[in-house]
């Protein structure tokens, strides 16, 4: 199925479907509000058939908005927004902690006729202004397929630590809160998804017991509220993120379905890695949207389909 793709410059960027359904806006704009690290996301984030599959704002977490890049913790700062977690005291209100990632510009935007392909420049500042990292973004909407009713969004970053020191990545439970090692690339889901089901391949643990494992993928299917029908949401590993010999490091799966539904590619859930002076690392991730509630085989069939 073909695409149109609509740039509003400064502001974000749409795919629309031939069907006529909106699948993806990617917003560049910074939001308004620093205390929720201002950021690019994507959201909304659509099923062909137009069901919404991505939440923004929601009252319990302001800063959660649809598929973003973050970091939780981040030498001593927070990247993700909101309340930053301090062991001993829990959440705390720290605007002071709070830094942002400036889009810098686009150096390569191609679109054809079933596929669009961009790399941003971004660049991860700290609240005092200084300047941490650059970051090349990548995001590519692709294999966009009635009969199967799902399309495919590739996101990469390859980020360089430009300080004259290590960055440290943690998380909160690298800071001393088990089982909530969130950071990366996040994905928080709309209403209708909590209580969703979860689950990986090779296993029949559900979401509460996924939490903390790795995986080469990851799924969340719910009924929607509203409209008779159900969505699938896949999360995927490109095969370097999982490869020992090339990772930077471990990655973890963060996902809840209750009480609110969310998914992160975790790169430091039990463990702190640095990032030395220079340096870089990287990391390829796949999101696969899918209208109905598909099973293990159905997933794992769709995705070897699918090459990286």
């Amino acid at each position: 199925m073909s695409i149109r793709v609509t740039h509003t410059h400064g502001e974000d960027i749409a795919v629309t479907a031939a069907n006529g359904t909106e699948i993806l806006r990617y917003v560049y704009r910074p939001d308004p509000d620093p205390f929720e690290s201002r950021k690019p996301y994507a959201h909304p984030v659509r099923t062909l058939s137009g069901r919404t599959v991505t939440g923004y704002r929601p009252n319990d977490h302001r800063w959660h908005k649809g598929l973003q890049m973050t970091a939780s913790h981040l030498s001593g700062q927070n990247f993700w927004g909101g309340n930053c977690y301090v062991h001993g005291q829990g959440y705390l209100r720290l605007p002071e902690r709070v830094g942002s990632m400036r889009h810098d510009g686009f150096p390569e935007f191609t679109v054809e006729d079933d596929r669009l392909a961009f790399t941003e420049e971004l660049t991860w500042v700290e609240n005092g202004g200084e300047e941490w990292a650059r970051e090349v973004r990548g995001l590519t909407v692709h294999s966009v397929d009635v009969e199967a009713g799902a399309w495919a969004l590739d996101w990469s970053i390859r980020l360089t630590n430009v300080r004259s020191e290590p960055l440290a990545f943690g998380s909160p439970t690298t800071a001393g809160r088990e089982m909530a090692g969130y950071t990366g690339l996040q994905w928080r889901g709309p209403r209708d998804f909590t209580g969703g089901t979860v689950f990986a391949p090779a296993t029949d643990a559900e979401a509460g017991k996924l939490m903390g494992t790795q995986g080469p993928w990851l799924a969340f299917t719910t009924e929607h509220d509203d409209v008779d029908g159900h969505s699938t949401l896949v999360f995927a590993h490109a095969p370097e993120n999982l490869d020992e010999t090339s990772a930077v490091h471990e990655s973890h799966w963060f996902v809840r379905s209750e009480p609110f539904p969310t998914v992160a590619f975790s790169w430091a859930f039990f463990e702190e890695f640095e990032l030395p002076p220079g340096e870089s690392f990287a990391f390829r991730y796949r999101l696969v949207v899918a209208d109905g509630a598909w099973d293990r085989d159905r997933v794992g069939t769709h995705l070897e389909g699918l090459p990286w």
